[in-house]
């Protein structure tokens, strides 16, 4: 997380909700030869005190989860280069906007007996933002294949203890000058959902 406060300031239900939006991010752990990370999608509780996620077996995660151990889930969201001559000021530097959350806490594999019931709930928040689609639904799974698919992977838990955000949206520069660049940044599009980003940083001015 970024150390300045000033980007900072969003309260815990804003980053809860910008990580359940998400739905994906970067596990990583402490494993014994270093830190280990792995792409994970995941659901996010309702109250914001655990994510539901699932391991392949051969994960190196999965395979370190022999007990209970310190977690952290990061969820990245919009980024996107900041060229100074976009302020419209002098004395500045580049910089690289963002937004970030990072939650911690301790994960822990759960029985097998889990899974099903996990893999469902995964599959209908996602598959409910694709309506009217009709929904995928792991009944449309031959029995026997979905039952070798799920042998392979591990239901895990992450008990959140903490969270926080980090919305660097140029807020410690001048209005005009955050407005030039989220006007110049939606153009560049050096970076990662640019336009959404360009809009938060119009959003944090009011």
């Amino acid at each position: 997380m970024h150390p300045n406060t000033v980007f900072r300031q969003s309260p815990a239900d804003q980053n809860l909700a910008f990580a359940r939006e998400r739905g994906f991010g970067v596990l990583s752990v402490n494993g014994s030869e270093g830190p280990l990370a792995s792409h994970v999608p995941f659901l996010l509780s309702g109250d914001g005190t655990y994510a539901e996620l699932h391991l392949v077996r051969s994960n190196p995660i999965a395979r370190a989860l022999a007990a209970p151990m310190p977690s952290l889930l990061a969820v990245s969201g919009p980024d996107g280069y900041i060229s100074p001559d976009w302020y419209g000021i002098d004395d500045q530097v580049p910089t690289w906007n963002y937004v970030a959350v990072h939650m911690r806490g301790t994960l822990q594999t759960l029985p097998h007996s889990d899974l099903r019931g996990h893999l469902d709930r995964l599959s209908a928040e996602f598959e409910a933002r694709l309506l009217p689609k009709t929904p995928w639904l792991a009944d449309k799974m031959p029995a026997e294949a979905l039952d070798r698919f799920m042998r392979m992977i591990v239901p895990c838990r992450l008990t959140i203890s903490d969270v926080q955000g980090t919305w660097k949206l140029n807020q410690n520069k001048p209005a005009e000058a955050r407005l030039g660049a989220a006007r110049a940044v939606n153009t560049a599009r050096i970076g990662q959902e640019t336009t959404q980003l360009a809009a938060l940083m119009r959003a944090a001015l009011s």
